[in-house]
């Protein structure tokens, strides 16, 4: 229900170059604490916990979507923790009335915190990669918004953290109508998780090897 239909051959080269970049050397919500312009992304497996706090039972299309992540990206393991202590990305899949509270609560742990945006997913990051995601995501507020949630965040939560509007074909542009892991997106991902992409490494970095991680990205994505 979620992968889009085009083909990998409907974007050129230089599309696909400039999505990377767009995509991953850059923050939608920027932090002291953050080095944007770097690659960020799990190196190990990424084990999810889904918190079904909502009034409607969303988690077997959380689960589908896992799964479909885990089979459409290369480099890139998922499974279902059946504890949260086991899990390095925790999913809350809220009602809107809910959304704050579980935001303030559970993801920043401050009742001062900001509760920015419709959704959100906050990512934790360090130099041998991404530690830990948490996304919350809200369901009683149409079909149209749980799905655009569910794939933006969890996707954002694996590394690429930036929304731009140039980004036409993506689910990584806010003003798109995108709700689901459309082609773009995935080779998008692929090249994220290619083993040649470091977490830390630079854009100047990673100049030299994405001609040769597109063209490989490409061809995973049929």
């Amino acid at each position: 229900m979620f992968p889009a239909t085009a083909s990998s051959d409907s974007f050129t080269t230089e599309e696909l170059l400039s999505g990377f970049e767009k995509t991953v050397f850059g923050l939608e919500y920027r932090s002291w604490s953050w080095r944007p312009y770097q690659v960020k992304k799990f190196m190990r497996p990424v084990q999810f916990y889904i918190h079904s706090l909502s009034s409607r039972d969303r988690t077997p299309t959380v689960h589908r979507f896992i799964r479909e992540i885990g089979n459409r990206v290369g480099g890139l393991t998922t499974a279902i923790a059946a504890d949260p202590s086991n899990a390095n990305f925790e999913v809350y899949v809220v009602d809107r009335a809910q959304y704050e509270q579980v935001v303030k609560r559970d993801i920043y742990k401050s009742d001062r915190a900001r509760v920015p945006g419709r959704c959100l997913v906050r990512v934790v990051s360090g130099r041998n990669g991404i530690k830990r995601s948490a996304a919350v995501i809200v369901s009683d507020e149409g079909e149209f918004l749980f799905k655009r949630c569910l794939v933006e965040e969890l996707l954002q939560g694996l590394g690429p953290m930036n929304d731009d509007e140039a980004l036409v074909h993506s689910v990584f542009n806010d003003s798109s109508r995108h709700s689901r892991f459309t082609v773009f997106d995935q080779i998008i991902m692929n090249m994220l998780y290619d083993p040649r992409i470091r977490p830390g490494m630079s854009r100047r970095q990673t100049q030299d090897i994405l001609p040769l991680v597109v063209r490989d990205a490409r061809r995973r994505v049929r």
